[in-house]
């Protein structure tokens, strides 16, 4: 299992295959650690890596350094070392480069000894394919990849060929990166990856997210599928907090691909509308959907702004999702979700 210790880490992979926004996550997390992380941006060949950096790093407090008018990668780094001081994780980016391209590759390993990283991670699309493989043994011949990154491994590909890259360098997956957000990155663990890929969830990913934004008690409402219009305001005001709603459902086993598209594919903005719906409900319509007539829905409608089929559209996705959650509920039970909210993290 990796654990997080004071380092100098080195990111190393292709154009576009996310490394800049990998490098701010990355430093998040040793952040959220305790540990004192400092970024240091040495890709002079894309002038706005730097700035995006910043824009990610500055809400979480996180240095970054950067030299955008430099063209010496080398001279970046040097001076990014010393004005690291005494941060205790030091996280490099570099340019992206192919292993077609023989001068970037030598100014890698010009950059890799002066710096001498204690990790040197790979970060790769995981859309790529089985090319990976033959790119990732590029880096590792010529750095010693310690790691690897799959990013965006969200998308339709889910990083089945990106597996290639791990078997040819003889490296670990250590992260991934499930989407944009500098919160979509976490651990690796096997078992989820695979889950992911058979298309099966997970449930544990779900319920660590869930851990942060509600108590077990909330949780438990949101799975057991047995909550009214009352609860539901409270719960999609919680999934808003845990990403897109996409995203979440792909955690939950069954959910992710069983889920009726009219579900599946509710927005965020969306969802913001719901909650006005919602909000212009009285409690006894909260509690009671049943008794939402014809004259009840024109009248939510007229006091939220919005039209009467968007109410009988959340009333719908609101028995959608109870139906399915109760399925998921019989098939894991109480005792699962229990053992699953008292995980430790």
């Amino acid at each position: 299992e990796f654990v997080p210790q004071k380092s100098k880490i080195m990111l190393v992979g292709l154009q576009g295959s996310g490394k800049t926004t990998t490098a701010v996550k990355l430093a998040k997390f040793y952040a959220k650690r305790g540990l004192r992380p400092f970024v240091i941006i040495a890709d002079t060949f894309r002038p706005a890596a730097y700035e995006q950096a910043v824009q990610l790093a500055e809400p979480l407090n996180i240095k970054v350094y950067g030299e955008p008018g430099n063209k010496d990668s080398t001279a970046v780094v040097q001076k990014g070392l010393e004005e690291a001081g005494k941060s205790e994780v030091v996280i490099l980016d570099t340019a992206g480069r192919h292993k077609s391209e023989v001068e970037l590759f030598e100014e890698m390993r010009q950059i890799f000894k002066i710096y001498q990283p204690d990790e040197k991670f790979l970060v790769i699309d995981s859309s790529i394919g089985q090319q990976a493989g033959v790119q990732a043994m590029a880096f590792h011949e010529a750095i010693g990849v310690t790691g690897v990154i799959l990013t965006k491994v969200d998308g339709s590909a889910k990083g089945g060929g990106a597996l290639s890259a791990v078997a040819e360098t003889a490296s670990p997956i250590r992260f991934i990166g499930t989407g944009e957000k500098v919160d979509n990155f976490e651990l690796f663990d096997a078992e989820r990856f695979i889950s992911r890929l058979l298309g099966m969830g997970d449930l544990a990913s779900l319920l660590e997210k869930a851990k942060e934004t509600m108590d077990e008690a909330s949780a438990e409402k949101l799975l057991k599928g047995e909550f009214t219009l009352f609860d539901l305001r409270e719960q999609i005001a919680a999934i808003a907090k845990l990403g897109p709603l996409s995203s979440v459902l792909k955690m939950i086993p069954g959910l992710g691909t069983a889920m009726p598209k009219e579900a599946s594919e509710v927005t965020e903005t969306k969802l913001k509308k719901f909650l006005v719906i919602l909000d212009s409900m009285s409690k006894k319509e909260k509690s009671d959907p049943k008794i939402l007539n014809s004259s009840r829905i024109r009248r939510i409608a007229r006091g939220s702004g919005t039209a009467v089929e968007e109410v009988k559209e959340l009333i719908n996705y609101h028995a959608t999702m109870k139906k399915a959650l109760k399925g998921f509920k019989r098939g894991f039970g109480r005792g699962y979700l229990a053992k699953m909210m008292h995980r430790k993290i």
